[in-house]
């Protein structure tokens, strides 16, 4: 005969809040299967919702400064050593240049076997549409100096993600320097940090109606029959997204750490979910910070890659402007030598650092590289401005997977690693905590014998 003993009081105030942050992302799948049917069936009202999308994206880009700020501060104050720092950042520059190449590359062999483009005509209509793009497309040199804000309190409220690495990367080396007089603002740096995320836990709940709105308006304004003569373009880029992500960066994570890709992005399928139905890498950018720093990365990490790699780590980016400049070049009957393709796209690369996650960004890089290189084919532009959008979730979704691989690839090069909670966590052992997005109370640095995220003793 068993006898049911009630639990103590105590420990039922410890256990964690029942997680029903599932059914949002349940939610957030119905939401884009409706708006991919209103925008099929009702097209004219469908177009009308746009501002649903836009408003959500708005209030995760509202959060992105604060978040990076936090991070980058905390991330590089704690650590004792400023050479540790200058290891993990000039690695990961390294590796993100190497991918980048890797990436362009792939790109051209595949745009040049597939032909994209031939036998498309060009409209009066659709050469306005292209020029109109070089208008948001800035020079180099607008790039770099971009980068220095116009005062230390301005990175916060610019919008700009750079001006904000910049600033961050100098307190937290001056926070650094500062020895044990700096706890205090590591301390205060953390506490607005868990405020940060809480706000964006919250914002979180908006998301099936921006993913509603913003499949909706895209599916209305293309249409079907609109995507059918550009069908081989996306197809092409598709597949070359899948093979840089899914050969290259697979194989390279499995050589290195023996960690499967497909385990990594099973941990990240929410994040990934939340891409495809904005449109936008940025908007899962804080929640990369989150689960990266539970699953065993240290935060110097975190805060020196993640960040880094959402504006200098561009793969689906680099992708996209390889194939569409073949595509326009071939749809004018006038293709692009190999010197004219890898002096455009170096161009490209260059021109587009800062450009992550911004909804169209690509394609105001892609105008202003052929108007200042060939500007005879800016015309062209115009004839992808319909798919743009459905080109624009490849490459966020791109770019998100190459920056979270390459996230766990520099922490085992350096170190910062914490393999055995990597394990746990992608085994589902240790489920991250959706409620707050944060490891409050967990150090990478230090074994621990308990986890906030589970039930379970570690």
């Amino acid at each position: 005969m068993s006898v049911t003993v009630p639990e103590p009081r105590g420990e039922a105030l410890r256990r964690p809040p029942k997680n029903r942050t599932h059914y949002l992302y349940v939610a957030v799948i119905v939401a884009v299967g409706l708006g991919i049917l209103v925008g099929l069936l009702f097209p004219d009202f469908a177009v009308q919702l746009k501002p649903l999308g836009t408003a959500f994206v708005a209030l995760i880009k509202m959060m992105i400064q604060p978040v990076i700020f936090c991070t980058i501060v905390i991330g590089v104050g704690s650590v004792r050593s400023a050479a540790r720092v200058g290891k993990v950042g000039g690695l990961a520059l390294a590796y993100f240049m190497v991918m980048s190449t890797v990436a362009l590359a792939i790109g051209l062999v595949v745009g040049n076997i597939l032909h994209p483009g031939s036998g498309l005509q060009l409209t009066d209509e659709v050469a306005s549409a292209g020029a109109a793009q070089a208008e948001g497309a800035g020079t180099t040199t607008d790039f770099l100096l971009g980068i220095v804000p116009t005062s230390l309190f301005s990175a916060l409220t610019s919008g700009e993600v750079l001006e904000t690495l910049l600033v961050a990367l100098l307190i937290g080396f001056a926070v650094q320097a500062m020895g044990s007089t700096g706890e205090p603002i590591l301390r205060g740096v953390g506490h607005v940090q868990r405020l940060v995320f809480r706000v964006l836990a919250m914002i979180m709940w908006a998301a099936p109606v921006g993913a509603f709105g913003a499949m909706a308006a895209v599916v209305g304004e293309t249409g079907v029959d609109a995507l059918k003569s550009l069908a081989v373009l996306m197809l092409g880029f598709y597949v070359t997204c899948a093979l840089f992500v899914f050969v290259v960066l697979g194989a390279l994570l499995k050589l290195v750490t023996g960690v499967n890709v497909f385990s990594l992005f099973k941990y990240l399928g929410r994040e990934f979910l939340l891409i495809l139905s904005t449109s936008s890498s940025e908007s899962a950018l804080p929640r990369l910070i989150a689960k990266m720093e539970h699953a065993g990365v240290d935060k110097p990490t975190v805060g020196v890659v993640v960040p880094t790699g959402y504006s200098f780590n561009l793969d689906g980016t680099a992708i996209y402007l390889t194939m569409a400049s073949l595509f326009i070049a071939s749809a004018l009957g006038d293709p692009l030598s190999i010197g004219e393709q890898i002096s455009l796209l170096l161009f490209m690369m260059v021109a587009s650092k800062g450009a992550a996650g911004v909804t169209g960004a690509g394609m105001a890089t892609l105008a202003g590289g052929l108007s200042s290189h060939r500007p005879e084919l800016l015309d062209g532009v115009g004839l992808i401005v319909g798919i743009d959008r459905f080109m624009s979730e490849a490459r966020a979704l791109t770019n998100f997977a190459g920056n979270s691989v390459a996230t766990v690839l520099i922490a085992h090069w350096t170190g910062g690693l914490d393999r055995t909670r990597l394990d746990r966590v992608l085994d589902g052992q240790e489920p991250f905590d959706e409620t707050t997005m944060l490891d409050e109370h967990q150090d990478h640095d230090t074994p621990v014998e308990t986890s906030p995220h589970t039930t379970q003793p570690v």
